[in-house]
């Protein structure tokens, strides 16, 4: 296997290390206060327009999950990376369109974005086509917003039952995001509101599934979202600065 690229500068590391470091430990102290583990929360680098010289520089500083909002781009840094000596974990969190299903099916570990019945059947289709079983979280509208993609929270809880009959994917949780806003305690009542329909539908699960993820909190809300209890936070412009325009 051969040994990782490192087209990074010194000084480029010594920032990432830092910034990485720093989110841990708010990690680390939200969790706390929640009478958590940190090790309960899975932290995952939003990579998006940033080169595949940042992807492995936070590979190489032992960020193991990291995430696109694009098929494509997760396909082309996956690829560039195949050589590496490590590799992370990928976790497609962007709005995904079902004529791109085919291109990402067995590619990553995780679809956070599955935004409709249509859409996770178009999933379970293709995976089953290649023999796997794909896990995916529903991503709900707890904010209520019409920009956003996802479940009405009024609604989820009736898609479950059709969603368990798929036999090509697994159903581990919920994704929300909330609405931007400059005081971050008022993401509270959209990540309360996902937590409280997870709690709704977990006991409709058999008892074999896993259904125990939920996927809420970005850079400028992550604290909050581990209070109300989730799982994975997906964090971009705190770990690898301002985004490439």
């Amino acid at each position: 296997m051969a040994t990782i690229n490192q087209p990074w500068t010194n000084e480029e590391e010594t920032a990432f290390r830092c910034r990485l470091a720093a989110v841990r430990e708010q990690i680390a102290e939200a969790a706390g206060a929640a009478g958590r583990l940190p090790d309960s929360i899975t932290l995952v680098g939003i990579s998006k327009r940033f080169p595949v010289a940042m992807a492995r520089l936070a590979a190489h500083c032992g960020l193991l999950d990291l995430g696109e909002n694009r098929v494509q781009e997760l396909t082309q840094k996956q690829d560039a990376m195949e050589e590496d000596a490590v590799l992370p974990r990928w976790h497609m969190v962007g709005t995904l369109q079902k004529n791109k299903v085919k291109y990402l099916i067995g590619r990553c570990e995780l679809i956070h974005s599955a935004d409709s019945l249509e859409l996770i059947q178009q999933i379970s289709r293709l995976s089953g086509r290649r023999g796997l079983r794909t896990d995916l979280l529903m991503q709900v509208n707890a904010s209520g917003e019409e920009s956003k993609h996802g479940f009405a929270v009024s609604q989820a809880a009736e898609y479950v039952h059709e969603i368990l009959e798929l036999p090509h994917i697994r159903l581990r949780g919920l994704m929300t995001m909330a609405a931007p806003s400059a005081n971050p305690d008022d993401t509270l009542p959209t990540f309360e509101r996902t937590r409280r329909l997870f709690d709704q539908i977990r006991p409709q699960m058999p008892a074999e599934a896993e259904f125990n993820l939920l996927s809420m909190g970005m850079s400028q809300d992550y604290v909050q979202a581990i209070r109300c209890g989730s799982t994975h936070v997906r964090i971009g412009t705190a770990l690898f600065g301002p985004r490439p325009v």
